[in-house]
């Protein structure tokens, strides 16, 4: 099942909409792969630099990925299992209680790689059906595909927020 072959569910489509128009196994694989090539030195190199008050260090965007991740394979296995309701997600609360800042971004970006690859295993486990199993969330209802493809957007979303508001900073330390 491709990208363009699915309905775009609201709020999602925001992160749908950033995955290539291949397999929602070939977005994953894709997205491993941009994982396993940030720009690490870089990203450290910016410490816990923000641009804005308030904003996210490097390591809670990573943080959060990897929370939201988890929540949502917990979702798509509940979906394709049959459960059609879980429990919502406060992502600022996550990110407060995560205190990424005593991690390394070496160490959450080892965890955001083994949980992509623990992801895919458990996506290439699905059947069609279980695929498009839906469930309901915060946002309306939603499937086990929606939410493959949405891993890959979301990660995309928030790599895009870093190449464009965090990595120039870089800048004004030199």
């Amino acid at each position: 099942m491709k990208r363009s072959e699915i309905d775009l569910p609201e709020y999602f489509d925001r992160y749908i909409l950033k995955c290539d128009d291949v397999t929602i196994i070939e977005s994953l694989e894709v997205s491993l792969k941009e994982l396993e090539s940030i720009p690490l030195e870089k990203w450290k190199s910016l410490g816990d630099e923000v641009y804005a008050p308030g904003k996210w260090t490097i390591k809670d965007i990573l943080q959060h990925v990897i929370d939201t991740e988890r929540v949502f394979v917990f979702r798509a296995l509940s979906f394709a299992r049959g459960d059609r309701n879980v429990p919502s997600m406060e992502e600022d609360e996550y990110a407060k209680q995560a205190q990424a800042k005593n991690r390394t971004i070496d160490d959450l970006l080892e965890e955001a790689i083994l949980l992509r690859k623990s992801t895919i295993l458990m996506f290439n486990s699905f059947t069609p059906e279980m695929l498009s199993k839906t469930g309901m969330g915060f946002k309306g209802e939603y499937s086990v595909a929606h939410i493959g493809f949405m891993f890959c957007g979301h990660q995309r979303w928030h790599f895009g927020v870093i190449e464009e508001r965090y990595l120039p900073m870089l800048e004004k330390f030199n």
